[in-house]
């Protein structure tokens, strides 16, 4: 990975470039490091290569959560929260 100096915020083409130079195992090792940095990594990976049973299920549930509050547990309901789950 080589440290260049930037004035501007990064792009998706300053990041292609240096991801170009890496090879199979940098590449790999960069995606564990991203698979191992987040809950949130992981389910996207997960999604994205269709492993697993059912990949919608995470969202599902947070949308679920916020449309169709458990008014036992003193939930609200919450549209925005619902369609922010979605997005993700």
């Amino acid at each position: 990975m080589t440290n260049k100096q930037r004035k501007t915020s990064p792009t998706w083409s300053d990041l292609k470039s240096d991801l170009s130079e890496f090879d199979r195992v940098e590449l790999l090792r960069l995606v564990h490091d991203l698979y191992a940095a987040s809950k949130d990594n992981r389910i996207f990976l997960h999604a994205r290569f269709g492993l697993g049973a059912d990949i919608l299920k995470p969202y599902e549930a947070i949308i679920d959560r916020w449309l169709c509050p458990d008014v036992s547990k003193n939930e609200d309901m919450d549209r925005l929260m619902a369609e922010l789950g979605a997005d993700d």
